[in-house]
């Protein structure tokens, strides 16, 4: 088998991700000791230098995503040929026995907060999803001479976005912080509802994400 490093941004969802591969805790900063290991890296991949990965192992950014194309339902498997950076970059994923990559997926340094955000950045990019990380972990791995691929989950649909005190219920380190999320709800109507809504949306796509990787794990290490 082959070694494989899942990177994921927030500590919940590495803890949901270890949960439903078998894997011990991944409070951080490293979860597994066997060919499929997992790490949390934070938002936009903050703490990818800390990281370190041996020759020949297989990179995965994991973890959810914001749909952008509107037939995306949440939880729907992302798994893109290439991730779109700032400055018109583009990485390109390599192909895995097990999974059938597709379209595009871009990373953007902020969340977006509403329908019309997503659906500004469709229509300039033609990207089916966007997250925060991918284009900082291929370029990592492209550097390290590392094959790398893109294994998300959609937690929110595109007409949907994330609020702005949801976003920062999350430290850049990835970790969630309670007192943040008890400011968020007290402070805004309807903070609740949208928080309960991102949180299904995630639980979904999260499972969607740990039968991929559990599908990769055991490709032939050749693809």
């Amino acid at each position: 088998m082959r070694a494989v490093l899942v990177l994921v941004a927030i500590d919940t969802e590495a803890r949901a991700l270890a949960r439903h591969l078998g894997l011990p805790s991944a409070s951080a900063p490293r979860a597994g000791s066997g060919p499929l290991q997992m790490a949390c890296v934070g938002l936009r991949a903050c703490r990818l230098s800390a990281v370190e990965a041996p020759p020949g192992t297989l990179v995965v950014s994991a973890g959810v995503c914001g749909a952008l194309a509107p037939q995306l339902a949440a939880g729907a498997l992302v798994v893109p040929e290439t991730v779109l950076a700032a400055g018109a970059t583009r990485y390109a994923t390599v192909e895995v026995s097990g999974l059938t990559r597709r379209g595009a997926l871009v990373s953007v340094a902020d969340v977006l907060e509403d329908g019309a955000a997503k659906a500004r950045l469709w229509l300039e990019t033609g990207a089916l999803a966007v997250d925060m990380e991918s284009a900082t972990i291929l370029a990592w791995a492209a550097a390290r001479g590392l094959p790398a691929t893109v294994v998300r989950g959609v937690a929110d649909t595109a007409a949907r976005g994330v609020p702005a005190d949801l976003a920062g219920v999350v430290a850049d380190d990835g970790r969630v912080r309670p007192m943040r999320a008890v400011t968020a709800a007290l402070a805004r109507p309807g903070a609740v509802a949208d928080a309960l809504a991102l949180r299904r949306g995630t639980v979904v796509a999260l499972k969607s994400v740990a039968a991929a990787l559990a599908r990769l794990a055991h490709a032939p290490a050749g693809r």
